[in-house]
């Protein structure tokens, strides 16, 4: 099958070479798309769902499927499974979808699931921990997966982009960012590169007609760049504009942008092995000491939403539901005093025994609102005193895991399952809790969060959870992003999510 497609590829290279570009430009529908959501410094370059965040690209460019996937409203829907029962607290039978193949050719069933998911939780950072599973067992069409102890969120875990079902007889072609996979996506990729994807349209998907024959997605770290190209034309939708660039195609009848709030949220974790930071009076300092609201207004020119905790105010369990400090700067130079620092040479800059009071802040590049925010809150703390000195680097996860920060700023779609468990068990509890938080209490909790089948309830955990954080100062929130993605006015098809996935889609089309 490898051959067959390989064949394909390179009839269709030669037949390109033969037919003159205006006669291809009448029968193919391409698309370019440019983005700066993809990269290896963001940890999804590649496409193997297996490896680090790379699912998130398989799924939002239309060549991975997951057997279950979040509506409108964060609530789970079918996808590549058809129907689920929880026999008990410890086994829940899937039916699959009938009728599916992998881009290799092969037959989507319950053993071709098993073999993915057994992949999945044997080289994943967080899949194991998130889905608790035992063992599972394959009978035709139907799935039966047993997990070591309750996991109520098993099925919104298995819409998370990490459970892209793929075909694990083609393989993993290639490594790190230049992986390339056989999904069931609408989408096949010929080419696979940290910064270029190649896709062209899968004659064979069992969700219906395909309408773009190929697609071209590009990676920009340069925010400004990806704007001079939607503006000449060389792409032709566009995901992470400049918050401030907004306005150039905003009411432009050649353009169209389709916005959505989102639980992507940017926040910071302090490091508790860090002396300074050790201190909790300065850890709630520099809270009090970030206008959050001037930053999502002035800075992020309104596609940003004050954040209270790691929820938005959509959820039940969001923003309104947790108290916690606000923007205070007198509070916040009260505080310091407290605990000894002072300016005793007149430099603006607190300092105590003869060292100045500085931090050291942590962020990457690529999301483009960070270096903003590392700005912003440079100038908004040397206000109380505070020396803030910026790490803004693409290699950001060797400095967060040697833990080389007293600050470490990064964004995180805190609910991408349509539920509160995630953050906990990733960030707080889990492998991204770069900041070393311990807190048995939370410890507790997060677990009895993990066990609970009753909506409610979890909410309520989660509530009581996020307050304990804030309590502690253990991090920091600042905004949620407000996403939005713009395209040329004859592109249809394209719409933001409220998880960031399902970007390329079936329905893309360029009229």
């Amino acid at each position: 099958m490898k051959k067959k497609i390989m064949a394909a590829i390179l009839a269709g290279a030669v037949l390109t070479a033969c037919i003159p570009i205006q006669a291809l430009a009448g029968e193919e529908k391409t698309f370019v798309y440019g983005t700066t959501g993809y990269s290896e410094e963001m940890g999804d370059a590649g496409l193997n769902p297996h490896d680090n965040y790379s699912g998130w690209s398989a799924v939002r460019y239309g060549v991975g499927e997951t057997l279950f996937k979040y509506n409108d409203n964060m609530e789970v829907e079918p996808w590549l499974a058809t129907d689920y029962e929880f026999v008990d607290d410890t086994t829940v039978k899937i039916t699959l979808r009938d009728g599916v193949k992998f881009s290799s050719g092969r037959t989507m069933d319950a053993q071709a699931v098993k073999e993915c998911l057994d992949d999945l939780i044997a080289v994943h950072d967080r899949a194991p921990s998130d889905l608790k599973i035992d063992h599972i067992e394959a009978e035709g069409l139907t799935l039966t997966i047993c997990t070591t102890e309750p996991c109520p969120a098993l099925i919104n875990y298995l819409g998370d982009p990490y459970g892209a079902i793929i075909d694990m007889e083609y393989g993993i072609q290639g490594e790190g960012g230049s992986a390339n996979v056989a999904g069931t996506g609408p989408y096949i990729a010929t080419e696979v590169t940290p910064t270029q994807i190649t896709l062209v349209k899968n004659e064979d998907y069992w969700g219906g007609d395909v309408k773009v024959d190929k697609v071209t997605v590009k990676s920009f770290s340069d925010g400004s760049a990806l704007t001079a190209a939607l503006q000449t034309g060389d792409v032709q939708g566009t995901y992470g504009l400049q918050y401030d660039n907004y306005v150039l195609f905003d009411g432009n009848p050649d353009y169209t942008i389709n916005s959505c709030a989102t639980s992507r949220c940017f926040f910071g974790q302090f490091n508790f092995d860090s002396e300074i930071m050790q201190d909790e009076n300065v850890r709630k300092a520099v809270a009090m000491g970030i206008d959050k609201e001037g930053f999502c207004s002035v800075i992020m020119e309104g596609r940003g939403l004050p954040a209270s905790a790691a929820f938005p105010d959509s959820f039940s369990y969001g923003n309104k539901a947790v108290t916690t400090v606000s923007y205070d700067p007198e509070g916040a130079r009260e505080l310091l005093e407290e605990s000894g620092w002072t300016d005793t040479d007149g430099d603006g800059y607190l300092d105590k025994d003869g060292k100045k009071l500085t931090i050291n802040w942590l962020t990457y590049p690529t999301r483009l609102e960070q270096p903003k925010l590392a700005e912003y809150a440079q100038s908004t703390l040397k206000e109380i005193g505070i020396d803030v000195t910026v790490n803004n680097t693409s290699d950001h996860m060797t400095y967060a895991q040697k833990g080389d920060f007293d600050v470490y700023v990064s964004s995180l779609t805190t609910a991408p399952t349509g539920d509160p468990e995630y953050f906990f068990t990733s960030t707080v509890t889990g492998p991204k809790n770069y900041g070393n938080y311990q807190n048995e209490e939370v410890t507790e909790l997060t677990e009895k969060l993990h066990q609970t089948f009753d909506i409610q309830e979890r909410s309520s955990l989660a509530v009581e959870l996020q307050q304990k954080l804030l309590d502690d100062n253990a991090m920091f929130f600042v905004s949620h992003l407000n996403m939005g993605i713009v395209t040329k006015s004859n592109v249809t098809g394209m719409a933001a999510h409220p998880c960031d996935y399902y970007e390329i889609t079936a329905e893309l089309d360029v009229e």
